[in-house]
């Protein structure tokens, strides 16, 4: 796994993949596992890219099951992404509520996923 530390204390590890990491619940373990054992950091950030597209559709649950284990692993997880296609209000008001807490963030850019997961503690 290809990374770079960013942040204040250079404890924020942004995730370099242009593989799919996400896409089930198991999945999203194997990454934390992985992530937390090459990079020893608990903040990630990673494209949108790399998360399976039926993330998105929150009837599919995988959002909430994948998220779940995030915050399970208390580990801060910001994607960074254009979600200006997704017209789900459903979709949107998720969005809207976790960006709102102090584990998941979904940003559009690499700087503003570091302005939260630094204020993330």
């Amino acid at each position: 796994m290809k990374y770079k530390r960013l942040g204040r204390k250079n404890d924020i590890a942004q995730i370099l993949s242009r593989k799919m990491l996400i896409s089930d619940t198991q999945s999203a373990l194997d990454f934390i596992a992985t992530a937390q054992y090459e990079t020893d950091c608990d903040k990630y950030i990673l494209d949108k890219s790399c998360i399976a597209e039926e993330f998105f559709v929150l009837s599919t649950g995988i959002a909430g099951a994948v998220l779940q284990k995030f915050v399970t692993y208390r580990k801060k997880l910001a994607i960074v992404g254009d979600y200006s296609k997704y017209t789900s209000k459903p979709l949107r008001d998720f969005i809207y509520e976790s960006n709102k807490g102090n584990s998941i963030y979904f940003v559009n850019s690499v700087e503003e996923a570091v302005e939260k997961l630094d204020g993330a503690d």
